[in-house]
């Protein structure tokens, strides 16, 4: 009983800390509002986490976690530079729909502390470009894809998939969209971003 109750209490403080992380930022965010958030006392959340800082990792990691293994396999398996622009995409976008928090978030606090994500790129997991490389450079010299380094495909894949959930409000602002209209247009950028960026590179017969 006592191990569930100990795992509970801490889900509910990185649930709360989520929450005003997204809210404040690490620098506007207070230990004694993530410890009301998550009902519990400040000596009990410092108990399990001993400063702000090792909680936004924890946050950090916790959600990094769960995205980072899935492109790493995408970027490292045997599909075809198509098949991964594809399948990068729908497995970002899901996710990103998921924890729309997650860019800004990343963003926000990378450019504030770069050293913490040298440290995550050490970890287990974490994505792996040199195959994806590898494979760009074959693609391109077989003639199947427009002549491209390797690292502007990935960034063009990311930026266009990244973009929209870091400018949210400014996008439902100009497009005029509420909630349920722009999660719509998430879904169907899937097939959108995979189509335009597939288009860029391909070579027509």
């Amino acid at each position: 009983m006592s191990k569930t109750k100990n795992d509970t209490t801490e889900d509910q403080i990185l649930t709360a800390a989520k929450n005003v992380f997204q809210r404040k930022g690490m620098d506007g965010s207070r230990m004694q509002e993530i410890a009301n958030e998550a009902g519990i006392n400040k000596a009990l959340l410092h108990y399990y986490y001993r400063s702000k800082q090792m909680l936004f990792e924890a946050v950090f990691k916790n959600a990094f976690s769960l995205l980072a293994p899935q492109l790493n396999g995408i970027l490292n398996d045997d599909s075809s530079i198509e098949d991964k622009i594809r399948n990068f995409t729908a497995n970002y976008l899901t996710f990103m729909n998921k924890h729309p928090y997650l860019p800004k978030f990343i963003i926000h606090e990378v450019n504030r502390n770069p050293e913490f994500i040298l440290k995550m790129r050490d970890k287990t997991g974490f994505p792996n470009l040199d195959k994806f490389k590898k494979q760009v450079a074959a693609e391109v010299e077989s003639g199947t894809i427009k002549s491209i380094k390797a690292e502007q495909l990935f960034i063009n894949i990311m930026a266009l998939n990244i973009f929209p959930f870091v400018a949210t409000p400014l996008i439902k602002a100009f497009a005029n969209i509420n909630d349920q209209t722009f999660k719509q247009l998430m879904e169907d950028r899937k097939t959108e971003v995979s189509d335009f960026i597939i288009n860029s590179i391909k070579v027509k017969p």
